[in-house]
């Protein structure tokens, strides 16, 4: 298998290396729940992570909520019996009301139970970094903070972290236990973070992996009405602002714009998004998504493009 050397970054102060890119699999959690991606075959995904950790890659990132424990299962089965496992990352929060929508809970129990079981699926000894999925009820934030310094101390998990928190809420939790890590959304459609988030994460030493750093697919080049149109019901973009008019057509847009930058680089628009993520200095690494082992190669080109003055006026030509 070919072995590809990506350059890496240290996350926050983890003590761990890790590649620029990652392997995301929330869309390998599949369909028939709130977030899901429509239709998935488990044997694509695992061929899928066996090409990234061939490639290199050295990180996989899910959530007990991706298919209510399916993603984890999958990368439970993809890791098993790897003679050099990759770093696992998970997270809690998020249950399944019985009906395949989310609810939220930051209870000591309910966490205590939900690292338990996500131990179980991933079959795994100690998961390398644990993350509240979501703030939410705020209210119970620090419980649920509290509970993951717990299973840190227990030596259940190695380093613990935030996904989708604002610099209040990691300020409010840092007097519990240090917040090693933060996973907020960035994107060139999705920015907000870079206000006050990203500059609070840098200036606190906290390591950051954006999550959807090719705004969920709509900045691959790969993404067309048409493919819009005739997605399955059970995929939660089909309803998102971002795919839908008025966004839609600004987005497309500048998913042509990265094209062209991709054209002079040799490489895909999806590419040149994720190296747009990397290039804040606040930024460590990107969770990348992959369904299918074909898709792996493209992207990972992006840990080692360096975009020049000329592609970033080009990428922000409409602004």
């Amino acid at each position: 298998m070919q072995q590809t050397q990506l350059t890496t970054s240290k996350l926050g102060g983890t003590g761990m290396e890790i590649t620029r890119v990652g392997f995301g699999a929330w869309a390998i959690g599949g369909g028939g729940w709130e977030f899901g991606w429509g239709p998935q075959q488990d044997d694509e995904s695992i061929a899928a992570i066996h090409r990234a950790l061939d490639l290199g890659v050295n990180w996989i990132d899910t959530a007990a909520a991706y298919g209510f424990g399916r993603s984890e299962r999958t990368v439970g089965r993809a890791i098993e019996g790897l003679s050099q496992r990759p770093y696992v990352f998970t997270k809690c929060s998020l249950l399944d009301d019985g009906t395949g929508k989310v609810v939220h809970s930051l209870s000591r129990d309910s966490i205590l139970r939900e690292a338990e079981a996500s131990l179980q699926r991933l079959g795994i000894d100690a998961i390398d970094l644990y993350q509240i999925h979501w703030p939410d009820p705020e209210q119970d934030i620090e419980e649920g903070w509290a509970a993951l310094a717990d299973l840190k101390e227990q030596g259940l998990v190695r380093h613990i972290g935030v996904s989708n928190f604002d610099a209040a809420q990691m300020r409010r939790i840092q007097a519990i236990a240090p917040v090693e890590t933060l996973q907020p959304p960035y994107s060139l459609v999705e920015r907000s973070v870079e206000e006050d988030i990203l500059p609070f994460a840098e200036q606190e030493g906290i390591g950051v992996i954006v999550y959807s750093p090719m705004g969920s697919g709509l900045l691959t080049g790969a993404m067309t009405r048409e493919r819009i149109d005739a997605m399955p019901a059970d995929d939660w973009r089909a309803r998102d602002p971002r795919f839908n008019e008025p966004q839609l057509s600004r987005h497309l847009a500048l998913a042509s714009r990265l094209r062209t930058v991709a054209d002079r680089h040799g490489t895909t628009p999806g590419a040149v998004a994720v190296a747009w993520t990397l290039r804040n200095p606040a930024v460590d690494a990107a969770i990348t998504g992959f369904r299918r082992p074909a898709q792996v190669d493209p992207i990972l080109a992006a840990a080692g493009l360096e975009l020049t003055d000329e592609d970033m006026t080009e990428i922000h030509a409409a602004e």
